[in-house]
């Protein structure tokens, strides 16, 4: 009877090319059924018509038999309506295109873990394991009808209502004691649209708890991190890729705040610099759900660092003294031509190595990666500054920057 060696044990286990974020749960299941989606996500035009459709078309026919559509009855029709504008027909589909990204991305990320040998021995079984309940997670009914269920109670039921909802007469409702009264197209509005649309993003800040929760998991493994490592993240540095990967997801929430704001500068007579507090909190946010989980490698990244720094300092000391003593202390032999030799060059790349441990961070992405996070997070909201002052001074202003 033969013994499996450890090669033949790793065969059998999960593949993590397997593992994907976004492939998986009821909705997903639907979609496949539907001819909207394949196993791997294809076709996200068609789901991104097909929600287009159903939220956002019954809107304008609805608005235009009550006659909302236009027009100057109201003091806010349908198609003025900027903040439902942005988040039908962009912030939607963004939601939906984010989908085919991150299933495309976060497999490389998730494979490089094995691919640069961070992970290897036992600790394989583990990080399988990981992949596994992150994916039976993916998949929970239980999860998602749960979130359905706060979308329409807590989302529509009290949010919407009282938070977002402007208090003007408009093409979705009348308010009347501070209480809003919903037109048909209202009505659309609250049962479909924004159910949707909500439901869609609180998906999305689930399987960013399953990625942090992912990620925290394989941060309690051994891992094979190398302080010497080029990217001065002892071979982590790769994830710092995870803000490009969920780039859409949030371009997709600059547009809902940018749309909430619109709404209120253009409709309610607020201005820009009165959402500070609002800009702020996003960007803080977005930090904390994409890059705030990386921070669990940040103790084996802190532990890796002080133990190359003992180590190499070490093996330097122990170096520089043979080197002085044979080229400084007459050690070397009378033949040995000291231009030209290997010593100096390797003394030399010893501290480039000691250099690189020194510099060495302790978080797996760098400052590139926060700034292009919040870049893309407020790029929606930079037009609106121009509610502020007019292009021309914008201009002027920027000529004066530069010059």
């Amino acid at each position: 009877m033969s013994i499996p060696t450890s090669s033949s044990r790793h065969s059998t286990l999960k593949e993590p090319g397997e593992f994907s974020l976004v492939s998986g749960g009821p909705l997903f299941q639907l979609w496949r059924r539907t001819r909207l989606s394949g196993d791997d996500l294809q076709w996200p035009q068609r789901r991104v018509l097909a929600l287009v459709v159903l939220a956002w078309l019954p809107l304008l026919v609805l608005s235009l038999a009550n006659g909302t559509a236009w027009g100057t009855g109201i003091e806010l029709t349908f198609l003025k309506d900027v903040e439902v504008q942005a988040r039908m027909l962009v912030a939607l589909p963004l939601l939906i295109a984010a989908e085919l990204s991150v299933h495309q991305r976060m497999r490389p990320l998730v494979r490089a873990f094995l691919d640069r040998g961070l992970v290897t021995g036992q600790a394989r079984a583990r990080f399988d394991a990981a992949i596994d309940s992150a994916m039976r997670l993916r998949n929970s009914v239980t999860a998602e009808v749960l979130m359905l269920a706060l979308v329409y109670i807590v989302g529509v039921g009290f949010v919407w209502r009282n938070e977002v909802a402007l208090d003007v007469t408009s093409w979705y409702g009348t308010p009347v004691d501070g209480r809003l009264h919903p037109s048909p197209a209202g009505w659309w509005l609250g049962c479909v649209s924004m159910p949707m649309l909500q439901f869609l993003l609180l998906r999305w800040y689930f399987r960013l708890f399953i990625m942090a929760r992912f990620f925290w998991q394989v941060a309690r493994l051994e891992l094979n991190i190398v302080p010497t490592h080029p990217d001065r993240s002892g071979g982590l540095g790769f994830l710092a890729m995870e803000s490009k990967v969920f780039a859409p997801l949030m371009l997709a929430q600059g547009v809902l705040l940018a749309g909430m704001i619109a709404s209120r500068i253009f409709h309610a007579g607020a201005s820009l610099p009165q959402f500070k507090p609002e800009l702020f909190a996003i960007v803080v946010l977005m930090l904390l759900v994409v890059l705030g989980p990386l921070l669990v490698f940040s103790p084996r990244l802190a532990a890796a660092k002080r133990r190359g720094q003992l180590e190499y300092g070490g093996l330097a000391q122990r170096y520089v003294r043979e080197y002085d003593v044979k080229w400084l202390r007459g050690g070397a032999s009378k033949d040995e031509a000291f231009l030209g030799s290997g010593d100096i060059q390797s003394l030399a790349d010893l501290g480039n190595g000691f250099e690189v441990i020194n510099s060495m961070r302790v978080t797996p992405f760098t400052l590139q990666s926060v700034l292009q996070l919040v870049l893309v997070t407020l790029v929606p909201v930079l037009p609106l500054t121009l509610t502020m002052f007019s292009l021309q001074e914008l201009l002027n202003r920027l000529v004066k920057v530069v010059l």
